[in-house]
């Protein structure tokens, strides 16, 4: 079987319409789901964009791969899912965002990076892009973010003589912006690139010679996250008057006492801290967030429809999800960063097996790191073949059906410094009730919601249930406990 992963960039589980949304349409992603699976309770294991893609295509938390932050290349010596997979004869290729290596220049020379933004930019590093990397044997590249991307997106520009391209490239602070107008056309802007050219594998590969080699297609775009700044006809999709204002976005007040988060709201590094807004911000980014999905839906739209045409749609799995989300005005915040809300750790989880799944949601406990083995037990890859170290599980039966659970709890990872006086450290621990967060340094304080009578997340019960707290925080310790890999190995009875 093939198969097709299609990942957005910092998009919350509610921002489509078949998790429920009633102002964003997308019917072409829907579509997986209304074919599949949705699962209302995927969680990632870090709540950051390079830790997250590492724990999924690793299997392992980052504690382990050691891309516990933006900024740390992933070790090419750990397997990654594409690597096993290329292994075992699968053609592979990744098209859009990687994020395996860092974006930004480095704070040492020797220190390098294939996928940094400024680097293609200068057209320091070009074309052929050296493969097989990290497993895939053909990488299709955009780095960056909103319009503010390069890789070999760049050198497509370049090709087709576009007229502002020096203004894109000297304009890199943009990316630190909420959002703004973009100056690229529709048919020019970073989605629509990434769609053309996952689609031209797709043709490509069903007239191809390796017609009868599966291929694993890993189509990754680089919105909605911010600078949300969507092209032509898709800004004016989404009013911001239209939007209504998330029932807690008043609470953002009383964060500012928060005795680790209050600090944070207002700090400079807006590419990765929480931000605290008002209400025209707000509304003004979750407009044209859904402007931007709305894009991508499109090009989702063609990409199922290509799979169609080329008679691989039966043939095919596919999933469709995102590498975190964003707080799009929950607690009066937008971006991400170390506040565990529901919002920035909940994303899409979409999955249509040919021949297994059905029309289904499920509440199951699933995280991102369960997904590289549930991949490779549904390919039917012998278990000598994967990796020696994966701490995910086996989701198939869930897959079978929707009210198998696999899981009573899940645990998030986030350790990262900003800078040598912002260390953050915490632990998140998710049962099917409850959100339990330790900070790292803050004695006898943490957060514990219960997601059923307490949605929005407002009700902090640290102070006030004492016994569930003592509870939580157990099992938490429990579950690092059970998940410490026990290296190195023993070499002898005695």
């Amino acid at each position: 079987m093939n198969v097709l992963i299609i990942i957005t960039d910092q998009q919350r589980a509610d921002h489509l319409s078949c998790m429920g949304n009633t102002v964003l349409k997308t019917p072409n992603i829907d579509d997986i789901g209304n074919n599949g699976m949705r699962f209302t309770n995927y969680f990632c294991a870090t709540p950051i964009c390079m830790p997250n893609r590492a724990n999924f295509f690793t299997g392992t938390y980052p504690s382990v791969h050691g891309t516990r932050s933006n900024g740390i290349n992933l070790d090419p010596n750990i397997p990654t899912i594409s690597e096993i997979l290329r292994i075992q004869g699968f053609h592979t290729a990744s098209i859009g965002k990687l994020h395996f290596n860092f974006y930004a220049p480095s704070y040492k020379k020797k220190v390098k990076s294939l996928e940094n933004i400024q680097d293609w930019m200068l057209g320091k590093i070009k074309s052929p892009f050296p493969t097989p990397y990290y497993g895939f044997d053909e990488v299709v590249l955009t780095t960056g973010h909103g319009d503010v991307c390069s890789g070999t997106y760049i050198e497509w520009l370049e090709e087709k003589q576009y007229e502002k391209l020096d203004f894109l490239k000297n304009r890199m602070r943009a990316i630190f912006e909420y959002y703004y107008d973009t100056v690229l056309p529709e048919d020019l802007y970073p989605t629509a690139y990434i769609t053309e050219k996952t689609v031209e594998f797709l043709k490509n590969y069903s007239e191809g010679d390796n017609k009868d080699k599966p291929f694993f297609l890993h189509c990754s775009y680089n919105d909605p996250h911010h600078p949300v700044c969507p092209p032509g006809k898709y800004k004016d999709l989404y009013k911001p008057e239209d939007i209504e204002l998330p029932s807690n976005f008043n609470d953002g007040e009383n964060l500012l006492t928060h005795e680790f988060l209050g600090q944070y709201l207002s700090s400079k590094y807006t590419h990765l801290m929480p931000q605290k807004v008002n209400e025209e911000v707000a509304r003004t980014f979750i407009a044209l967030t859904y402007d931007a999905i709305a894009m991508i839906d499109d090009g989702v739209g063609k990409i199922l429809s290509t799979l169609e045409k080329t008679g691989m749609a039966d043939n095919t799995m596919v999933i469709f999800t995102s590498d975190h989300g964003d707080y799009c005005g929950d607690h009066g915040l937008i971006l991400k960063g170390p506040a565990h809300f529901r919002s920035v750790i909940n994303m899409p989880l979409l999955w249509k097996v040919p021949g297994l799944t059905h029309t289904s949601v499920s509440n199951s406990l699933v995280s991102t790191v369960d997904l590289p083995k549930t991949i490779l037990k549904l390919l039917r890859i012998k278990d000598r073949y994967h990796p020696e170290l994966n701490q995910g599980r086996d989701i198939t039966s869930i897959l079978k059906n929707p009210k198998e659970r696999v899981r009573e709890q899940l645990l998030i990872e986030h350790d990262e410094e900003l800078s040598e006086d912002m260390i953050l450290r915490l632990r998140t621990l998710i049962t099917q009730h409850h959100r339990l967060t330790l900070y790292d340094g803050y004695d006898n304080f943490g957060d514990l919601f219960n997601f059923e009578s307490d949605p929005d997340e407002i009700n902090n019960l640290w102070y006030k249930d004492k016994e569930l707290r003592s509870n939580l925080v157990e099992r938490l310790l429990r579950e690092i406990i059970s998940l410490r890999p026990r290296f190195p190995k023993r070499e002898a009875y005695n």
